[in-house]
């Protein structure tokens, strides 16, 4: 039960009264009182009682007043903004579910008129999720991180995603993809895959909530982004002259429904660029640019071939919350 105010019957000045979604608040005193009616809290507001909601009230994100999925809403940042819990109820109605998703990296690029070399594919950035986390009644301010941006012409490591953060958690931004000459890729949420060249240089490490970036290879072939989901593919594994594939995604239906997100990026080669990884990573370039991820899915994007061709940029984070309201 919530709003029905209780009369207090008594006399004095009239009191200020001030709503805020289910809850009413009088003048600024306020005290909270369990009493076991159909779950409900009996508040005192200044000498004046009333029902309040045994649930969490919150607002922020893309629909402010959040989203309804049955007895549950959830609240989307596609950027950064400020999640604003009114009221909380008893355990377990004071936890939410979390979905937090770091910026992913860019691909690299390779300086090769001969189109010999590509360029390893950005990382996808890290992927958190969970639920039970507690919530008090407080604004909490969200962080979500940009993708890396795609780079120029030249021969060039591309550049790390930027994390996301909710609370106490925090998603690393994706690691960048390496340059085509033997270029390393950079460790991040998941890692970068390594560019092409001589020799097969190791891709980049991820953190605890991601995967490795794949090998480049000396048989001129990248290796593919780290996705949330698996690793990246070496160069070497990847069939003719295709670069590595990124590494799959990770489905989470915290939204209704089931959604693949957070893809590595695909590497580059002479032939055939790598795929980006299920969720939204940017395949490579075969011969030509890397492509963008897809944005807010903080994937990983595409290792660049060739010279004078730039790289796909990484996909921006995302951070989603989820909690019963009724």
């Amino acid at each position: 039960m919530s709003g029905g105010m209780i009369p207090s019957g008594g006399g004095g000045a009239d009191p200020v009264m001030t709503t805020d979604g289910d809850l009413v608040y009088y003048n600024s005193g306020r005290k909270r009182l369990p009493i076991g009616i159909e779950g409900s809290t009996l508040d005192i507001i200044s000498g004046l009682p009333f029902w309040s909601s045994p649930y969490i009230t919150a607002t922020g994100g893309s629909v402010d007043a959040g989203t309804i999925d049955g007895d549950y809403k959830y609240h989307i940042f596609n950027s950064s903004g400020n999640f604003i819990v009114t009221n909380v109820g008893d355990s377990p109605n004071n936890v939410i579910e979390y979905l937090v998703i770091g910026g992913g990296g860019s691909g690299g690029t390779a300086d090769d008129s001969s189109n010999s070399e590509g360029a390893g594919g950005g990382g996808s950035g890290g992927y958190r999720t969970d639920t039970g986390h507690t919530v008090t009644v407080q604004s909490y301010s969200i962080t979500v991180g940009d993708g890396g941006a795609a780079q120029g012409t030249g021969l060039t490591v591309g550049n790390n995603g930027s994390n996301s953060i909710f609370s106490t958690i925090t998603s690393l931004g994706g690691g960048a993809g390496g340059k085509g000459t033997n270029g390393a890729g950079s460790s991040g949420g998941s890692g970068g895959g390594s560019g092409s060249g001589n020799s097969a240089v190791s891709g980049g490490s991820s953190s605890v909530n991601g995967n490795n970036g794949g090998a480049g290879t000396n048989a001129s072939k990248s290796g593919g982004g780290g996705g949330s989901g698996s690793v990246g593919q070496d160069g070497s594994a990847a069939s003719g002259g295709t670069g590595g594939f990124g590494g799959s995604g990770t489905s989470s239906s915290i939204t209704g429904s089931a959604v693949l997100r957070s893809g590595g990026g695909g590497g580059g080669a002479y032939s055939t660029g790598g795929a980006g990884g299920s969720g939204g990573g940017g395949s490579g370039g075969g011969g030509a640019v890397g492509n963008n991820a897809t944005a807010n899915t903080g994937s990983g994007g595409g290792g660049a071939s060739r010279t004078f061709t730039p790289s796909g940029a990484g996909g921006s984070g995302i951070v989603i919350l989820r909690y019963k309201f009724q």
